[in-house]
């Protein structure tokens, strides 16, 4: 009876000292590293974030459109299985190129693409200190977003990068 009083007080206790641990924290999603081949950017954020830059800048926000989604994850993939940022100048991986092939043929769109960023917070301080990619953050023309990472382990620059910025679809 003693030892299972002990092995009782001994759980208790283990308890007790669990409960007084801090929680671990809870890294935000603009934190997160994209450097892992299972890591994908947290669209909401990566709208919230920018809509709330472009609002302070006198731009419009943004909706993340599915379309848009697939064209920046096509592009961030090339680049990423070239293991360069220049695969984004390639032929039939242009942005017209890859916005037809997601049915958006005729829709004014500007672009970032980028390489080396471990976070969208680092990606956004970049691209916002960067005059170039500062103004397609700001384009006032745009009203839906998409963005994607891919991450190749061989390359240089590990994690690429791209952002589509498109005004509303033209009428079909």
């Amino acid at each position: 009876m003693t030892s299972r009083l002990s092995l009782a007080c001994l759980a208790l206790t283990g308890l007790l000292v669990a409960a007084c641990m801090p929680e671990r924290s809870v890294v935000p999603p603009y934190y997160k590293d994209m450097a892992r081949v299972d890591a994908a950017v947290d669209a909401p954020s990566a709208q919230q974030m920018i809509s709330s830059y472009r609002q302070s800048n006198g731009a419009g926000s943004l909706t993340i459109d599915p379309a848009l989604m697939r064209a920046a994850q096509a592009q961030a993939a090339a680049m990423a299985r070239a293991g360069d940022v220049k695969a984004s100048l390639s032929a039939g991986n242009g942005l017209a190129a890859r916005l037809g092939a997601v049915g958006e043929t005729n829709t004014y769109a500007v672009e970032n693409v980028s390489a080396g960023y471990r976070t969208l917070a680092e990606a956004f301080s970049g691209w916002r200190d960067s005059p170039k990619h500062n103004a397609v953050m700001l384009d006032d023309r745009a009203t839906r977003m998409g963005i994607a990472t891919a991450y190749a382990s061989g390359s240089k620059h590990k994690v690429f990068w791209s952002l589509v910025l498109a005004a509303p679809p033209t009428a079909r």
